[in-house]
Formats: C-alpha cells, structure tokens, sequence
C-alpha cells in the first residue's frame, strides 16, 4: 500500500470515530441518526452561504450549475431521512437536498 492509500485510510477512520462520536453517538435508529446529523449541521453551518448545484434530483428545481443561497437548515421534519436546506428561489423558500449542493462561498466569523 503506497503512503497516499494510506493516509488517506486514516483520515477516513478518524473521520469516522468522529462521527460515531460526536454526531450519532446516542442514536439507536435511522431517525435518531439524522437528527444528530440535523443538530450537527444546524451548530456547524453559518448561514448564509451561496452554493452551486452539483446534481439534478426530481424533487428540486435546480438546474445542474444553478448558483442559490442556502438560508438555512429545513424544518427538522424534512430532514428525518435526508438533509436537506432552505434556499431562496425565485421568490419562494424551498427545502432542497443538501447532497445537491456544493459550498462555493463561505463567510468564516
């Protein structure tokens, strides 16, 4: 194994203790596991940030290189199985996947 594979093995096992630990480290079901994920994001993430769409999904407007701003977390209630996030888009509030989206801007305090 050459010392990139490695590395990078390493990396994703302390990326994975990390998750296990801070993010879903009580979580007992698919349900409880998101909204560790949910919290997790909703305290890590600053809002408002602008994002590119990086993949079309049947349930999202947004076109494949579409720029947005993301405002915030959606309601819990829409992130029980997948994250997603409110965006403003063309004058109305959605809830979009956040798999969808890649960072292009960020504002760090």
């Amino acid at each position: 194994m050459n010392g990139d594979a490695m590395t990078y093995f390493e990396e994703d096992k302390v990326r994975e203790n990390h998750i296990h630990m801070e993010i879903i480290v009580d979580a007992y079901d698919e349900e409880e596991r998101a909204m560790g994920w949910y919290y997790y994001l909703e305290e890590k993430l600053t809002f408002p940030f602008k994002a590119v769409c990086i993949a079309e999904r049947r349930i999202s407007p947004l076109k494949m290189g579409e720029t947005i701003e993301v405002i915030s977390m959606a309601p819990e209630e829409e992130c029980e199985h997948e994250m997603f996030v409110e965006i403003q888009w063309h004058g109305q509030n959605l809830a979009v996947p956040l798999s969808q989206l890649e960072c292009v801007s960020v504002e760090f305090p």
